[in-house]
C-alpha cells in the first residue's frame, strides 16, 4: 500500500495526508478505540490528531494507549480551547495534554478557534513551548483569511489550519486554501465525510457520481470523497474511524488517483457555491 506524505506547513516534515481524528473516540469503547488507532498506524495514518476538549482529557489518554512504545512512528497533534488560550493558560493546558498522552513533546500545537485571549499571548506561549521543546511547530483552527493575515502581519506564520472541509462544504477553497497555499501553510480537513453521511446518500445525482468513479477505480465512494479533498498539493484530511473496517476504507484512500475528468464530474455534483460571508465550522 502507498503511505501518501505531504510536506507539512514549515514543519519540514513529510506528514500522513490521509491521518486519523479522534473526536469522540473516548465513547467508542476503549478497547475498540484504541485497536482502530494502531491499525491505522500500521497502515500509515500516522497522522493523529485530538484536543483537550475532547472527552476532558479522554480522548488523548485513549491514544497514549495506543501510540504506546510506538510514539516515534506518530506525527502527534493537539489544542488548546480559547478560553484556555492566554500565554499561561496555554502554557498550563499544553502541559495536560503532554501528561494526557503520556508523551514529553507534540508535533504540532493548534489554538481550536479563535476567542477572547490577544493572538499576540498565545502565539508567544506557543513560541515558548517550542523554545522549551514541548512542541515541535504551532497551528490554528477555524481561522478565516482575515485572521491568517493578521498573524502573517505579524511576522508569525502556523503550520497549518485545520478547517471543516467535505464535499457539500467547499467553502474553503474560495480564499483560505489559496492563501495557505500562497502562504506555505497546510490544510488540514476535519468532518471530511460531514456529520451525517448524507453525501453518499441516494440511487441518484451527486451519489450516482461518487458511485460511478468509485466503480471504475474498484474503491468506495468514501475513497473518491477523500481523494478530491486531497487534490490540492497542502491539503490534508483527518477522519475518525472506530472500527478496522472504515480504518481500511480510509487507508486506501492513499492509492487512489483521480483523474482531471473525475475531478471535474465531482465537482460539477457538488458545487463550490458562493464564498460565505464567515467560515463554516460545527
Amino acid at each position: 500500500m502507498i503511505r501518501l506524505t505531504k510536506p507539512f506547513g514549515n514543519t519540514g516534515k513529510l506528514v500522513a495526508a490521509v491521518g486519523q481524528g479522534s473526536w469522540k473516540s473516548d465513547s467508542d469503547g476503549e478497547s475498540d478505540a484504541i485497536a482502530a488507532l494502531r491499525l491505522g498506524m500500521d497502515l500509515g495514518l500516522t497522522h493523529i490528531d485530538t484536543a483537550e476538549m475532547y472527552g476532558g482529557g479522554a480522548a488523548e489518554s485513549v491514544i497514549a494507549k495506543a501510540i504506546a512504545g510506538r510514539r516515534d512512528e506518530v506525527f502527534l497533534v493537539s489544542k488548546v480551547l480559547p478560553s484556555n488560550a492566554s500565554h499561561r493558560g496555554t502554557l498550563n493546558a499544553c502541559e495536560k495534554s503532554l501528561k494526557h498522552l503520556k508523551t514529553d513533546h507534540l508535533d504540532c500545537y493548534l489554538l481550536h478557534w479563535r476567542g477572547s485571549h490577544p493572538l499576540e499571548e498565545t502565539v508567544g506561549a506557543f513560541e515558548e513551548l517550542k523554545r522549551d521543546g514541548k512542541i515541535l511547530s504551532w497551528g490554528v483552527s477555524n481561522f478565516d483569511v482575515g485572521d491568517l493575515q493578521e498573524l502573517a502581519n505579524a511576522g508569525a506564520v502556523p503550520a497549518c489550519n485545520q478547517v471543516l472541509y467535505h464535499l457539500k462544504e467547499r467553502a474553503i477553497e474560495h480564499a483560505v486554501i489559496p492563501w495557505c497555499q500562497g502562504h506555505g501553510i497546510a490544510v488540514v480537513a476535519y468532518t471530511p465525510f460531514g456529520q451525517t453521511l448524507a453525501i453518499f446518500d441516494g440511487a441518484g445525482g451527486a451519489a450516482k457520481t461518487l458511485a460511478d468513479v468509485a466503480s471504475r477505480h474498484g474503491a468506495t465512494t468514501r475513497q473518491v470523497a477523500l481523494a478530491f479533498l486531497l487534490r490540492f498539493p497542502n491539503t490534508f484530511v483527518i477522519p475518525k474511524a472506530s472500527g478496522a473496517a472504515h480504518v481500511r476504507d480510509n487507508a486506501a484512500a492513499q492509492n487512489l488517483k483521480l483523474s482531471p475528468d473525475e475531478l471535474a464530474a465531482i465537482d460539477a455534483a457538488f458545487p463550490l457555491g458562493r464564498k460565505p460571508r464567515t467560515l463554516p465550522t460545527i
